[in-house]
């Protein structure tokens, strides 16, 4: 399964910032905790020109000035050179030769049968889009977390295309020297839906890491709740005990009215037209938390459950038209003695593009199952294994 991702890493906010500063004229001098950054006066950037110190990682004040700015996934000022790059350069175009390294698939890689050639024959040029998204899934409480994201689509049949995005960010990774070049052809008639494609398709590969956060803070979310409601238990069973102990103090002095004399009548009658009125507001909270309690605290766990909700960002930053090339490719296999040739679906950029079946159980080769032998016909491992 292929991973057209980048994690965003201290490792690859540096990369990154490293590059595009100096691709736009600045220089840096790095230290261990820090990089001094002179910004020419004569460049066409939002960064203020002058010298700057940037601090390397999160452990440092959390307030920026003009001239030290902090450098994390998650400052202001990578962010800033983020939203620059995608718009100094929001689209862009490259080639895929079909000269470039021919990979076999994984089916094979896995097996004992060795490849004794490839010959890749294009028969015609397609072009995709590859999208670079910015992912940001975070809870305002527990979790955030930035990837970013590349989705690929051929633009006629708008297909998606993913070993393609991780060629595309295998070619233009920040520690990589190639660029993207020459301007799209495509207008914004023709990328509008395929953005929509790519933004669907994108949410679709996420959704496994978007369910696995949402239970974590679904978990979180619950165990707060709960705390809540034993907290709300306690302070309920200490109401109680000052409610029953109000009510025996209103019976003693019920009982001093009926038989003591008229001085100590009417202090008792005194002291328990106090306790009644405080029994009385007592009566009330504890029945309005007995009410809550008995309904789950609706209004609280709306509280809990909404700052443990999901934000999910989405946000575009590049987009670059792919040329590849599709054809065929004949691999020549052999296992020993035995020769075998086999002809599949191929593309620059985006490897085999047929599933190929055992000749004897008809299961998928994959990389959990590769090719055993070529001796009659494909044969899996899997049917091998069962013989």
């Amino acid at each position: 399964m292929t991973d057209a991702s980048i994690s965003v890493t201290q490792s690859v906010v540096e990369q990154f910032t490293e590059r595009y500063l100096r691709s736009i004229g600045c220089s840096i001098e790095r230290s261990d905790d820090h990089w001094l950054v002179s910004v020419p006066d004569d460049i066409d950037t939002e960064i203020t020109h002058g010298r700057h110190t940037l601090i390397r990682g999160e452990g440092t004040p959390d307030d920026d000035d003009d001239r030290t700015k902090r450098l994390h996934p998650e400052s202001a000022f990578f962010q800033q050179l983020l939203r620059e790059a995608g718009e100094r350069s929001p689209s862009g175009k490259l080639s895929i030769e079909s000269e470039s390294d021919i990979e076999s698939p994984e089916w094979i890689q896995n097996s004992s049968v060795e490849v004794q050639s490839a010959q890749f024959t294009p028969y015609y040029d397609r072009t995709a889009i590859v999208v670079l998204f910015r992912v940001g899934i975070e809870t305002v409480s527990e979790y955030q977390q930035q990837l970013l994201r590349a989705v690929a689509v051929d633009t006629r049949s708008e297909e998606s295309l993913p070993k393609l995005a991780e060629t595309f960010l295998g070619t233009t990774t920040v520690e990589s020297e190639s660029a993207t070049s020459g301007a799209v052809q495509l207008t914004k008639t023709d990328v509008r839906p395929l953005l929509e494609t790519a933004r669907e398709l994108l949410l679709e590969s996420v959704q496994g890491q978007l369910d696995d956060i949402h239970r974590e803070a679904s978990r979180a979310a619950d165990s707060e709740v709960e705390e809540y409601r034993q907290m709300q238990q306690q302070r309920i069973q200490e109401l109680q005990e000052e409610h029953s102990n109000l009510s025996s103090k209103i019976n003693d002095l019920s009982e001093k009215i009926n038989t003591g004399d008229e001085d100590s009548r009417v202090q008792a009658l005194r002291e328990r037209k106090e306790l009644k009125s405080e029994y009385e507001e007592l009566d009330e909270t504890l029945n309005e938390l007995q009410e809550r309690r008995d309904s789950g605290f609706p209004n609280r766990q709306q509280e809990i459950r909404e700052r443990h909700s999901l934000d999910v960002q989405v946000t575009p930053l590049t987009l670059t038209e792919v040329e590849y090339e599709r054809g065929e490719i004949d691999f020549e296999l052999i296992d020993g003695s035995i020769h075998q040739t086999v002809t599949l679906g191929y593309g620059s950029g985006i490897g085999v593009a047929d599933t190929v079946r055992c000749s004897s159980c008809e299961r998928e080769l994959t990389e959990r199952n590769p090719l055993q032998t070529i001796s009659d016909g494909l044969e899996c491992q899997s049917c091998t294994k069962e013989r």
